[in-house]
């Protein structure tokens, strides 16, 4: 038990630390010769089923991402961009050219 165990946490840090999804035969590379690793995603699936982030498959590669029921969390409040005035941005110009800039020398 304490090896499948050990797959099985190899298998979420492999995981965890991918940047992108990884493949079912990328992922047996680096685990020992022999680990069955549609198994073990298989596990691994269904012990994230009810937490924040879920082992997805995306095509035939998997990778965590965030539970879809909670995606209203990460929605983001849209800025509404206004146009600077002249005196504005020539006011913001000194100061990025005189940094550190005094309000006196922007006057």
């Amino acid at each position: 038990m304490t090896d499948h165990f050990q797959l099985l946490r190899s298998l979420e840090a492999l995981l965890f630390a991918a940047s992108e999804p990884q493949t079912p035969a990328l992922l047996a590379r680096a685990l020992p010769e022999g680990a069955d690793v549609e198994v073990l995603l298989e596990e691994l699936a269904g012990l994230y089923g009810n937490r924040g982030v879920a082992l997805t498959r995306i095509g035939e590669a998997y990778c965590f991402r965030t539970a879809p029921d909670l995606a209203h969390l990460f929605a983001r409040e849209q800025t509404q961009q206004k146009k600077l005035t002249r005196a504005a941005v020539e006011a913001l110009a000194i100061i990025a050219y005189h940094q550190p800039a005094t309000r006196a020398a922007i006057e």
